[in-house]
């Protein structure tokens, strides 16, 4: 009896800890993780958002006040998320515009707004509770991470990563110095300027296409009646003067011919008045 007795307690014991195992490891966390795959859920509904990093000791801080705020979750009927920003490099930091960290936002149906008051647990409930957030200016639809501008921007973050990790493997893997590494994102810099700008020459071509000027041809009567008349008149004119001009020829031509022929009359007439005083 002894020996079985004996075996009890062990036994006990280890069912005890098989049954408090999950206890041990602590509760399950109610705060919802966001991506950049599942961000859209933010636009329903009602949610209070934490971007962190895990090396922050601000965000480390912050830790057990969001997660008691988060247990409060169902009945404030709130959604309470983080998102990893190291996780998540460039795509939802460049949406937020994520400057500093921890950054808490509240967003409800679509309508962003930057919490910025104390960050306790007590703090975050009043701030539900009481819709204290009502009396904080809602981000410009401009600016809001669903918006062309916030998307390309996030385009741009994931750009700025992706050159980042460019240069750690030239640097690292390849082992080119830094100047090398700059030489290179330089040639490419400049060569996708240059293969841009033709295309966007050729772009503006194909939808504005340049005309080129013809020789205009002298106007005629039947294309430009109304611009022919001015010439009509200088050749009417010039006509005119030219025939003035032959008339005042003409008359003294004919002037000419009646002295000649007056003077060939009066010498006729005194060639036998002369003949006759000789004789």
């Amino acid at each position: 009896m002894a020996p079985s007795g004996s075996l009890r307690i062990p036994v006990a014991v280890l069912l005890l800890l098989l049954w408090g195992a999950p206890w041990a490891h602590g509760k399950r966390s109610d705060v919802r993780i966001i991506t950049d795959e599942n961000w859209r859920e933010l636009l329903e509904g009602e949610w209070m958002i934490e971007f962190y990093a895990p090396w922050c000791p601000a965000c480390q801080n912050l830790q057990p006040e969001w997660e008691s705020f988060a247990e409060w979750g169902e009945d404030l009927e709130v959604n309470v998320a983080k998102v990893d920003v190291t996780e998540q490099p460039g795509r939802l930091s460049g949406r937020f515009i994520i400057t500093a960290l921890p950054t808490i936002y509240h967003c409800k149906d679509g309508e962003f707004r930057r919490y910025q008051g104390p960050r306790t647990k007590k703090d975050f409930i009043n701030f539900i509770s009481d819709k204290e957030w009502k009396s904080i200016e809602p981000v410009s639809s401009w600016f809001g991470p669903g918006s062309i501008l916030m998307s390309s921007m996030s385009a741009l973050f994931q750009l700025s990563m992706w050159i980042r990790t460019c240069h750690n493997y030239f640097i690292e893997d390849l082992g080119l110095p830094i100047w090398g590494s700059y030489t290179v994102f330089a040639l490419a810099t400049l060569l996708s300027g240059l293969l841009l700008g033709l295309f966007m020459i050729f772009v503006a071509d194909c939808l504005c296409p340049s005309k080129r000027r013809r020789p205009q041809p002298y106007p005629s009567r039947k294309l430009l009646p109304e611009s022919s008349q001015p010439l009509k008149k200088v050749e009417e004119e010039q006509e005119a003067d030219v025939e003035d001009v032959s008339e005042e020829e003409s008359e003294s031509k004919e002037g000419a011919n009646k002295d000649f022929a007056q003077n060939a009359v009066r010498q006729r007439s005194v060639g036998p008045s002369l003949a006759t005083d000789k004789s």
